[in-house]
């Protein structure tokens, strides 16, 4: 007896139209604009009758729904997994509509950045070989970022995010990136990006709270609220940060003087690119005494006000203007399928 499945808005039914009863079966959300899924199908047909599961159901993301929401009716369908084909948009989308429930999220490498894939160790060439890993791999439980922005209106706005959220310099760098030249050549049009903000960053005036205690005054050019710490290109921002130590990572980014920005680069690219893989480097970064141009904190939850309104990031996507953020930590609350042994 076959189990059917009613495709409805944004999602496509299988070509035949069932899933056969008793068999765990997955999900899959693509996001049609960034992927073809005709070169998916075979893999994941492929893949779910060598792991013994029923016939996967697809589903596509649309204008009015980035991927949230279908991802609950998977849920609600009774899916195992629910794979993200897309970029980290994608991801984060299919993140949130996974959030709290005991669905686990798949990776397929086919977006511009893998930024969580990046974080966690994943593959990020091989698609097949992580098609595999959704259907024969383990659970892993990560935590979940949440981001309340009060918009310039005044009206409140919830999400969440899997890798990191920020304002300043990161946020104006992604809605300055041209999106055609991010699609030419992936995670190297952020430079371009930097290069358009760059003229116009001026420290952005904050009061700031952590962890429900005493407000702060401060100014920074960028403050970004991490889960994970590794950047498109590899480049590792919050050397601390852990996805599943039930904690969030706070840095502040702010550079004076004529050779300010210099030192920030000095720290990201050099210092925890380079320095922090031997023992020897991290004696010379603890012997350095700049931590004025780039400082860290963690928190369990993170509130700030600004005196204007900026621009804000989630997980790499532009994500308008916002006078206020609070930010908390959800541990646990996602699982991610990867390698077993892994």
């Amino acid at each position: 007896m076959d189990e059917h499945s009613h495709a409805g808005a944004g999602e496509k039914s299988s070509r035949d139209g069932g899933v056969e009863s008793g068999l765990r079966h997955a999900a899959i959300v693509v996001n049609p604009v960034k992927v073809d899924a005709s070169k998916l199908r075979m893999l994941v047909k492929a893949a779910e009758e060598h792991a013994g599961w029923g016939e996967t159901r697809w589903y596509e993301t649309t204008v009015d729904d980035a991927g949230a929401e279908v991802t609950r009716r998977a849920v609600a369908a009774g899916a195992s997994v629910v794979m993200a084909a897309g970029g980290d948009g994608t991801v984060r989308a299919v993140a949130e509509g996974l959030r709290g429930s005991t669905t686990a999220l798949g990776l397929l490498p086919v977006g511009t950045g893998n930024l969580l894939a990046r974080n966690l160790g994943l593959n990020l060439t091989n698609v097949e070989q992580a098609i595999g890993t959704v259907f024969d791999g383990v659970d892993r439980a990560i935590d979940v970022g949440v981001s309340v922005f009060t918009r310039e209106n005044g009206e409140v706005d919830e999400n969440v995010f899997i890798v990191m959220a920020g304002l300043g310099l990161d946020a104006k760098m992604i809605a300055k990136t041209n999106t055609r030249l991010k699609k030419r050549v992936g995670w190297l049009a952020y430079v371009d990006g930097i290069g358009r903000a760059l003229p116009e960053l001026k420290p952005v005036k904050l009061r700031f709270r952590v962890d429900g205690g005493p407000w702060k005054s401060t100014s920074a050019h960028t403050v970004i609220v991490g889960n994970c710490g590794v950047l498109p290109g590899g480049f590792l921002l919050i050397p601390d940060a852990k996805p599943d130590d039930g904690l969030l990572d706070i840095v502040a980014l702010r550079p004076e003087g004529p050779f300010g920005w210099l030192k920030v680069w000095n720290k990201i690219a050099f210092e925890n690119g380079v320095l922090r893989r031997s023992a020897a480097g991290r004696r010379i970064i603890d012997l350095n005494n700049d931590v004025r141009s780039v400082r860290y904190s963690t928190a369990r939850e993170f509130e700030l006000t600004l005196d204007g309104h900026e621009e804000i990031q989630l997980d790499g996507d532009a994500w308008g203007r916002a006078s206020a953020v609070h930010t908390w930590v959800e541990p646990a609350a996602l699982l991610v399928r990867v390698p077993r042994g892994g």
